[in-house]
C-alpha cells in the first residue's frame, strides 16, 4: 500500500514555472515507477510524464516534452514534476501515480494521489 500526497500547485502566469512534489508513504517507494497525469475540466485524464524506479529513464507526452521534467529522490520517497514555460492549456488537476511497471495508461496505475490544481493565466 502506498499513499501519495501532491503539493506545489497554484496559479501562475503563462511562461512561468511551478514545481510539483509527490510525497509517498511506505518503505517500498523505490520499487514503483512514478508518473504524473492531468485532467482538465470535461476531459479525460491524460498521461504527462513517467520515470522508472531507478530514475534512469523518463518518458513524456509530446505536449510537454522540452518544458516539463520528471525526477525522483528515493531517499526522500518523493517524486517531482518541474514545469517550465507554462501555457494556459496546461491548466488542469495534476495527479501523481505509482505503478508496478512504467505506464502511460490510466489503467496501469496502482495508486493515485488526490490531485493538485494548476492554473495558468494568459
Amino acid at each position: 500500500q502506498v499513499e501519495l500526497v501532491e503539493s506545489g500547485g497554484g496559479l501562475v502566469q503563462a511562461g512561468g514555472s511551478l514545481r510539483l512534489s509527490c510525497a509517498a508513504s511506505g518503505r517500498t517507494f523505490s520499487s514503483y515507477a512514478m508518473s504524473w497525469f492531468r485532467q482538465a475540466p470535461g476531459k479525460e485524464r491524460d498521461f504527462v510524464a513517467a520515470i522508472v524506479w531507478s530514475g534512469t529513464n523518463t518518458y513524456y507526452a509530446d505536449s510537454v516534452k522540452g518544458r516539463f521534467t520528471i525526477s525522483r529522490d528515493n531517499a526522500k520517497n518523493t517524486a517531482y514534476l518541474q514545469m517550465n514555460s507554462l501555457k494556459p492549456e496546461d491548466t488542469a488537476v495534476y495527479y501523481c501515480a505509482a505503478s508496478y511497471s512504467t505506464t502511460v495508461q490510466v489503467t496501469g496505475v496502482a495508486y493515485w494521489g488526490q490531485g493538485t490544481q494548476v492554473t495558468v493565466s494568459s
